[in-house]
């Protein structure tokens, strides 16, 4: 089978269900675990974006022009708490209004030990599987990006905002309270909360206080003890057994490989 590769498909269920699109095909990947799997990258990248052929993709999977211009590609999206669409200045005005200003979550979860994130509602709980969490909780429901990054910078004084990927995958995660987690925090940033919470409307920051923890579980049959990626620019060929999908990385028996990196990448897979 021959495609563009895009993130994986995911399905929350007893144990992640997982897709992989290639081209216009999506290949069920749970069936496979402990085969051998084989993608070869042609050398083609096509812009996610505007579909054109490119020699280096940015942002995962954008063309230089697209990476310039679209909303979707500015720092804001990574720091929320900087949106600049009340000074004018965003770069897709209509884009921003349908894509930060709707209902967002901030949450807390486990995926190498214990972090505050945002997403929008409507991409939970997938974002928590893209980030290979085993525990999540959601502690807020917010009406925009911006203020739900804000509450994050706030809680990111006392937890990490960040994944330290290798540690997801080799499984090195305890167990973690995540009520009495948020219940410490949320006293923490009381006064950070209310400063925040006086800026906007009475009902646009809703405590979820009776959310239960969602508990995720991956398909591994084995997590590798050492982490060795595997990158299409230096070797297009990606080959082994897989043993298990967890966040968007698939680990094979002689090294792992981020699907959402090389979104655009053009390969032929077989089994």
């Amino acid at each position: 089978m021959q495609g563009t590769l895009a993130k994986m498909y995911t399905q929350l269920d007893t144990v992640v269900q997982y897709e992989l699109p290639v081209g216009n095909e999506r290949i069920p990947l749970n069936a496979l675990i402990g085969k051998p799997i084989k993608l070869r990258f042609t050398g083609q990248i096509l812009c996610v974006h505007c579909n054109r052929a490119i020699k280096k993709s940015f942002n995962q999977g954008y063309c230089y022009p697209c990476f310039t211009a679209l909303a979707q590609c500015d720092m804001c999206i990574m720091k929320p708490e900087t949106c600049h669409y009340d000074a004018g200045t965003c770069r897709e005005p209509e884009w921003g209004e349908t894509f930060c200003f709707q209902p967002h979550i901030v949450y807390l979860a486990n995926s190498s030990g214990i972090k505050i994130g945002i997403t929008r509602q409507t991409q939970t709980p997938t974002r928590w599987i893209d980030q290979g969490a085993v525990q999540a909780l959601p502690i807020f429901k917010v009406q925009s990006r911006l203020q739900s990054g804000l509450i994050e910078i706030a809680f990111a004084k006392h937890v990490s905002d960040k994944t330290s990927w290798q540690q997801m995958l080799k499984n090195h995660v305890d167990p973690i309270d995540l009520f009495e987690k948020r219940d410490n925090l949320i006293n923490l940033c009381e006064s950070d909360l209310s400063e925040i919470s006086h800026r906007f409307a009475e009902n646009d920051i809703t405590p979820l206080s009776n959310m239960p923890i969602v508990d995720i579980h991956y398909p591994i049959d084995t997590y590798p003890k050492k982490i060795t990626s595997f990158n299409l620019d230096k070797n297009p060929l990606v080959s082994g057994f897989l043993q298990g999908i967890k966040g968007q990385y698939l680990l094979l028996d002689t090294g792992v490989i981020n699907i959402r990196k090389y979104s655009g990448y053009e390969v032929e897979f077989s089994v």
